[in-house]
């Protein structure tokens, strides 16, 4: 089952056309990457899907509820993971959890919200202030928030950034988890380490299109005797000469 459809989406803003008859679907116990160099429209896109910018045309479906027609039902089903700057720093993280899951309309106790935390591989620090913990329990907390009122559809925008490999890997872990949960993850990066890592399918977008989609063995299949992989590739391709081929971009961390 879809937990998301895309179809057709237009964005402009003003004269310019920034995302350009994109269509794509997250299955439910996916993780979809939506990979792209900055500019793509890979943000506009999420800004859509999660209520907060009209498109020009297309639809947008969060688990069979329209996006423009029913904008708080939709936002309902949908997690968000937080940047750090976004989470009150003063509250401990047992007090956030909470604090999120009553803006979601599902109150939790402490002891919910403890054990929450300890899945999230936070039980040490769940008294702790936000402005306490490291950058990898931020993430960690971040992610806890985004899947705290049990969302159909979760949002991760480059959820690793910034962080140690250790770090990194122990965030892999709790995405998935979540995947195996059923959870459906939308997922940004621009690590191709980190995409071919977690994703189930791939879409890579340009310049407001979809270039390409496919698991990330079949993209790399796809594409590997494409002149313009082989001629940037070291050997055998990877999904990065793949990503470099298709946009003509630098892959930023």
């Amino acid at each position: 089952m879809d937990v998301l459809e895309v179809d057709g989406l237009v964005v402009a803003y003003g004269q310019r056309t920034v995302v350009d008859g994109v269509s794509f679907a997250v299955r439910e116990g996916e993780v979809f990457g939506l990979l792209g160099p900055n500019g793509a429209g890979k943000t506009t896109t999420l800004r859509v899907v999660e209520g907060l910018l009209p498109a020009l045309q297309g639809r947008v479906r969060v688990d069979g509820v329209d996006v423009s027609r029913s904008v708080m039902a939709a936002r309902a089903r949908i997690g968000v993971q937080l940047q750090s700057a976004a989470l009150p720093p003063e509250l401990t993280l047992t007090e956030i959890l909470m604090l999120f899951s009553a803006l979601h309309g599902r109150r939790i106790s402490a002891a919910d919200a403890r054990r929450q935390l300890a899945d999230a591989g936070l039980g040490d620090a769940q008294s702790l202030r936000a402005s306490q913990v490291s950058g990898g329990q931020r993430q960690r907390l971040a992610l806890a928030v985004a899947f705290v009122h049990d969302p159909r559809l979760a949002i991760l925008d480059e959820p690793t950034t910034g962080l140690d490999p250790r770090a990194r890997r122990g965030l892999w872990e709790l995405v998935t988890r979540r995947r195996r949960e059923g959870r459906g993850v939308l997922l940004t990066t621009h690590s191709m380490e980190e995409a071919q890592a977690l994703s189930d399918r791939i879409a890579i977008m340009h310049h407001g299109r979809i270039l390409a989609e496919d698991t990330p063995p079949a993209l790399v299949a796809n594409f590997a005797a494409d002149p313009r992989v082989r001629a940037i590739a070291h050997g055998a391709p990877t999904l990065e000469d793949v990503f470099l081929a298709l946009t003509g971009a630098e892959v930023r961390s």
